[in-house]
C-alpha cells in the first residue's frame, strides 16, 4: 500500500456528512464469516459511529447466521441481513473480502460512489477504487488499525475487543507464521485498552457444545493420509456432510476449527478440509506447513487465500476434489 492509497481511504471517510440526514455506509464482510472479517468490519463500524456517521450498517452475503463464539461482539446490533443492505449508499467498505465472488449478491452495491476495500490476502483482486491489501499484514485488522490510527480514533474497549478477535482467530491465537513483532505489539495495545483477553479465548476458541466435539471425532476419525501427494511431503484430508451436521444437531459454523486438528498430522504437509454447503456443493479448506502454496491452486480452482492457507469451492464427490487437489499440487511446490 502507498501513502496515497491510504490519504484516498481517510479523505473517503473524513468527507462523510454525519448526523441522521448524513451519508450511508455500507460495510460489507465476506460469506460465512470468520473472527477477522466480522471482527475487523465491526471494530471499523463501532470506530465509524463515534465520529457520528449514524446511517451506517454493516452486513454480509447469504444466511444471516451468525456463529455462536461471535455473537456477544460489540456492534452486531449493527449487522443488518443482506436484503436490508443500503441499496444506494455513499460509501461502500469491504473487510478480508479478496475477491468479487465472495459477494455474492452483494456485488451489485460495488456500483456505489466510492468502494475502499480493506483485506490481507495476497490473492485480492484489487476490486475498490481505493484497495488497502496489505498481504504481510497477519489479519485485516491489522489494516484497520493503521486507517483508525491515521483517522485519529482512538481504540476504546469495543473497538479493541473486536478487533483483537479478528487477529487471534486469523493467527491461530498467535501460533502461525504471520506472527510478527508487531503482531504482538498490536495485541498488547488491544489489551491495553480494557479487553480480557482469557474471557475472549474461552469463548472463542475453548466452547464448543457437546454435539460438535461428537462430530468431529466421526469427522477426523474418516481422515486419510495420501503419503505420495504434493511430491511425497504428503497430503491428508476428510470431509463433513450436511447428514453429518443434522445427525448431531451442529450448525455449519462448528467444522471451521476442524482444520487445525488435521493440519497437525506429522506425515502430510498438506491438509484438506471438505465441508459440504447447503447447496450441495463443497466449501473446500487447504493448509500447508511450507512446501507448498496452496493459493495457487486455490486460485486456479476459483478461490484464494494465502501461501499457507487458503479455500475453494468444490464440486463432485469428496474424492473427486480431494483428487483435484492432489493433482494441483505437485506443480505448486515452493
Amino acid at each position: 500500500m502507498t501513502e496515497t492509497e491510504w490519504s484516498a481511504a481517510v479523505d473517503a471517510v473524513r468527507g462523510l456528512t454525519p448526523g441522521p440526514d448524513g451519508d450511508e455506509v455500507q460495510l460489507i464482510c465476506h460469506v460465512n464469516p470468520d473472527g477477522d472479517a466480522l471482527g475487523s468490519m465491526l471494530g471499523f463500524a463501532l470506530a465509524l459511529r463515534e465520529r457520528g456517521i449514524t446511517r451506517l450498517r454493516a452486513t454480509f452475503p447469504g444466511d444471516f447466521e451468525l456463529p455462536t463464539p461471535y455473537q456477544d461482539l460489540p456492534g452486531v446490533e449493527l449487522l443488518v441481513p443482506e436484503p436490508e443492505a443500503f441499496r444506494a449508499p455513499a460509501l461502500v467498505m469491504t473487510f478480508d473480502v479478496a475477491a468479487e465472488s465472495r459477494l455474492g449478491d452483494l456485488v451489485a452495491l460495488l456500483r456505489a460512489p466510492c468502494v475502499v476495500v480493506l483485506d490481507h490476502h495476497a490473492s485480492n483482486t484489487r476490486f475498490g477504487q481505493v484497495n488497502l491489501v496489505d498481504p504481510r499484514a497477519a489479519a485485516t485488522s491489522v489494516v484497520v488499525d493503521g486507517l483508525l490510527s491515521r483517522l485519529g480514533v482512538p481504540l476504546d474497549a469495543a473497538i479493541a475487543e473486536c478487533l483483537y478477535v479478528a487477529l487471534a482467530t486469523d493467527t491461530g491465537s498467535f501460533k502461525f507464521d504471520m506472527t510478527t513483532p508487531e503482531v504482538h505489539e498490536l495485541a498488547a495495545r488491544l489489551i491495553a485498552a480494557g479487553i480480557s483477553p482469557g474471557d475472549i479465548s474461552r469463548r472463542i476458541f475453548d466452547t464448543r457444545p457437546f454435539g460438535a466435539m461428537k462430530l468431529a471425532g466421526e469427522v477426523i476419525g474418516r481422515a486419510t493420509l495420501d503419503p505420495t501427494a504434493a511430491g511425497g511431503q504428503g497430503m491428508v484430508w476428510t470431509y463433513a456432510t450436511q447428514a453429518d451436521l443434522a445427525r448431531h444437531d451442529q450448525r455449519p459454523y462448528v467444522l471451521d476449527t476442524l482444520i487445525d486438528p488435521v493440519r497437525g498430522v506429522a506425515e502430510a504437509d498438506v491438509a484438506v478440509v471438505i465441508k459440504e454447503t447447503p447447496q450441495g456443493d463443497w466449501s473446500v479448506s487447504l493448509r500447508s506447513k511450507g512446501a507448498v502454496d496452496v493459493s495457487r491452486v486455490a486460485v486456479s480452482l476459483g478461490g484464494g487465500g494465502h501461501r499457507l492457507a487458503a479455500g475453494f469451492t468444490g464440486h463432485g464427490t469428496p474424492e473427486e476434489v480431494a483428487a483435484t487437489v492432489k493433482g494441483l499440487l505437485a506443480a505448486n511446490l515452493i
